[in-house]
């Protein structure tokens, strides 16, 4: 069951409904879904599940279930199992045979999209970017050059070194940044990468809170059937080479500059060498 990401307003009445029904509550951090129930006037029980005790509560939950108890799941904000704990439930409560609905609302990946202007008809969720600045590195690399729609979530502690990262790497690709949605505070950033760490330089706040960012698709070369031609030998040892040391864009510009190799078909080439390391 999805619970409001900033304004309690956002919590239907159906879910406030379901919540005092059922028999228990099962929720990522009590002390934080204790203030929500306090506001609805709701007294039922909870019980914690969160990504360290999920395995070792399931037995206990079906049994429950089993004994025809109605349990909702949720998580602190937003729609459980999207980056939050309540796949390893679910699922087993599905092998089970227990019946699970769902009870839909507020979604922090989908009201970014909702908002941002971006093209929302193919999109990818990929949750929180790598803690370690390599492997965030490398991640943006690759989600830079994806052909979709992908959204991401950022902490406070990184969000100004991820947007280094994209400034650094794609200075001209059209990002999406929204801080704090639906409550007293929320802002948008739309605009070049490059400039990014500048609005968030701005203004101290706007490193502080929550974030939902978006890339926007990249464009789609026209290769001609081109991305599965492998070039030469040495030329495919070049491009790896490259690969390894810059960015997609920047390696497959250069091998062409250096080779006058039409440059869709390298780039079509580098992409799909990407795409068979990951």
């Amino acid at each position: 069951m999805a619970t409001p990401i900033g304004n309690l307003g956002d919590l239907s009445p159906r879910a406030g409904e379901v919540l005092s029904r059922v028999q228990r509550i099962a929720a990522e951090d009590t002390r934080h879904s204790a203030g929500l129930l306090a506001h609805l006037g709701v007294r039922t029980p909870l019980v914690s599940l969160h990504e360290h005790n999920e395995a070792e509560r399931i037995p206990s939950l079906l049994e429950a279930l089993a004994a025809g108890e109605d349990i909702a799941l949720i998580s602190d904000a937003g729609t459980p199992l999207v980056s939050d704990p309540g796949f390893r439930l679910v699922r087993a409560a599905r092998e089970a045979g227990a019946p699970v609905r769902a009870v839909p609302g507020p979604s922090a990946p989908l009201a970014a999209l909702a908002v941002a202007g971006l093209p929302s008809d193919r999109f990818c969720f990929e949750g929180f970017l790598p803690h370690a600045s390599g492997a965030r590195h490398r991640r943006l690399e690759r989600l830079l050059a994806q052909p979709v729609t992908t959204i991401l979530f950022e902490s406070s502690h990184r969000i100004r070194a991820a947007a280094n990262d994209l400034a650094e790497l794609a200075p001209e690709h059209e990002v999406f940044l929204a801080r704090e949605l639906t409550k007293q505070f929320e802002e948008h950033y739309r605009g070049p990468a490059g400039e990014l760490p500048a609005w968030l330089d701005a203004d101290s706040n706007r490193t502080r809170g929550e974030f939902v960012l978006i890339l926007a698709p990249a464009p789609l070369p026209d290769t001609g059937g081109e991305a599965d031609d492998p070039l030469s030998a040495e030329h495919e040892r070049l491009l790896a080479g490259l690969l390894q040391e810059l960015p997609l864009k920047r390696a497959a510009r250069l091998l062409s500059d250096a080779t006058d190799l039409p440059r869709n078909r390298v780039y079509a080439r580098a992409l799909a060498l990407k795409d068979a390391e990951s």
